[in-house]
C-alpha cells in the first residue's frame, strides 16, 4: 500500500505558488518608478511619431 498524502498541504502549496506568481507579475507591471513610466511613454510616443512619419497616405500616392 502506498503512502498516505495530505491533500490540504498540496492545495496550500499550489495556492501559495499561484499567489507568488501573481505578485511577481504585479511587481513587474506596477512596481516601476515614475521616471521609468515617463521614459517608457516617451519612447512609445517617439516611435509612434516615427512610424506615422513614414506612413504613405492614399491621397499623396495617386
Amino acid at each position: 500500500m502506498g503512502d498516505l498524502l495530505n491533500l490540504k498541504q498540496f492545495k496550500k502549496r499550489a495556492k501559495r505558488d499561484a499567489t507568488a506568481k501573481k505578485a511577481e507579475t504585479n511587481r513587474a507591471l506596477f512596481g516601476r518608478t515614475k521616471n521609468e513610466k515617463d521614459r517608457d511613454n516617451l519612447r512609445a510616443q517617439s516611435s509612434s511619431k516615427l512610424l506615422d512619419g513614414h506612413r504613405i497616405d492614399d491621397e499623396t500616392s495617386r
